[in-house]
């Protein structure tokens, strides 16, 4: 197809189609590193590597102000969440998150979270078989849950659980996964901001050092309380990323069935190879295809002009499968890892930058530290993967395994 032909015509139904594959081909059929497109109908600039990261990441350059799709503020992020934000505004908010995020509180989370997995372990070799995506999301629910001072009642857990799914599960889809996350949003929304109303009016007491507690009385830029429904959307934007943790188990449980040879490895829980596991779970499993913002001036990048407004695209799934980077990438290695310096621009699962000031999520030193403990947790696990689909659809966004990954526990730890 001619460059100035694809450049006109809609990619919407093509990203539907292909997915995670959509970004990533058409990058390499042009041989660059940048590419004009069209999606929902507006102007696109795609842009691909560290350099396109460092420039992406540049609030000179690029906002994320308005580039988030309703679609995805409406069941992902939320409205008026700190992602949508630029500037001081972002920069007060995100300083809350990553003291929440940052330091002792992790290792009490992933502490929790360990606790919460062994209780549950000891119930599946009775039950029979069970699906490991779905008894994940349960246990990383009631950990965080607990650790954000959220009270939650052991008969709710499953519901709340597969509302949280659901709002990661349905943001990327126009079908009924998209309906059922704005509905979960809705529900998880109201019931945290009634949390925090009650917090603040004395009504409900949580632990003074909790999430709820520090979202309560948080001030913004301005000096002022966030109102309820914001406070609430950002509590959700602790919970809720904790809960997506759970594609990255399943998917660990995926490469020990494929890779058998790490589980002996991970089983010894060395610091190092355990991190460097869960960097490469990270790197070769798709998790997020992209992530956009708009150009705030006109500007260019890898000889494309980008005119003021344009919809910036910054290929994820594709850089993290680059060959420049990572030999052999359709190889599962840990040990790649292994010793190696990560650059903030680098392995960009969870975008990239400095997650203390910019848009890269302050929840990644969180999600690699549960990562790291539950990966260990399954490796010790001893149980058999019954024959399934165990297919993983590129086309679906986010993906994972098609079965869930059932397991049948013969004995726990």
């Amino acid at each position: 197809m001619p460059a100035d032909l694809a450049t006109r015509l809609d990619n919407t139904l093509p990203l539907a189609l292909e997915g995670y594959a959509w970004l990533p081909n058409r990058l390499r059929r042009c041989g660059a590193d940048a590419l004009r497109t069209r999606l929902m109908g507006q102007r696109a600039v795609a842009l691909h590597g560290p350099d396109a990261a460092r420039f992406f990441y540049d609030e000179r350059h690029i906002r994320r102000h308005g580039a988030i799709p309703e679609a995805a503020r409406g069941t992902l992020f939320g409205k008026g969440a700190v992602h949508t934000l630029d500037g001081e505004a972002h920069r007060v908010r995100k300083a809350m998150f990553v003291g929440l995020l940052t330091g002792g509180g992790v290792d009490d989370l992933v502490d929790r979270a360990g606790a919460a997995w062994d209780e549950a372990a000891r119930s599946w070799a009775a039950r029979g078989p069970v699906v490991l995506f779905d008894e994940t999301a349960r246990v990383l629910t009631r950990a965080v849950c607990d650790w954000t001072g959220v009270p939650l009642d052991r008969d709710e857990v499953p519901e709340v659980a597969a509302d949280l799914v659901a709002m990661v599960d349905g943001f990327a889809t126009a079908g009924p996964r998209h309906w059922r996350a704005r509905r979960a949003r809705g529900r998880r929304e109201a019931w945290l901001a009634d949390l925090v109303d009650g917090v603040r009016r004395g009504a409900v007491a949580v632990p003074e050092e909790s999430a709820v507690a520090a979202v309560a009385r948080h001030r913004d830029a301005h000096g002022r309380p966030l109102d309820p429904r914001t406070a609430a959307v950002e509590l959700l934007n602790i919970i809720r990323p904790t809960v997506a943790v759970t594609w990255f188990v399943a998917f660990t449980g995926h490469a020990l069935h494929r890779w058998p040879e790490q589980r002996e490895r991970l089983r010894a829980a060395d610091p190092a190879f355990t991190e460097a596991f869960a960097h490469e779970v990270r790197r070769f499993y798709p998790f997020a295809p992209f992530v956009g913002g708009r150009a705030v001036t006109q500007v260019e990048w890898g000889g494309v002009r980008i005119p003021a407004g344009t919809m910036v695209l910054l290929d994820l799934y594709g850089q993290n499968h680059d060959p420049r980077l990572w030999p052999e990438p359709y190889r599962f290695d840990p040990d790649r890892f292994v010793g190696r310096e990560i650059g903030p621009f680098e392995l960009v699962p969870q975008g990239g930058g400095d997650p203390r000031t910019g848009h890269r999520c302050p929840g990644e030193l969180s999600t690699v530290a549960l990562l790291r403990a539950l990966a260990v947790r399954l490796a010790r696990l001893d149980h058999d993967v019954p024959e399934q689909d165990l297919h993983i659809p590129l086309h679906r966004i986010p993906t994972r395994p098609a079965s869930g990954l059932v397991v049948d526990v013969r004995r726990a730890p």
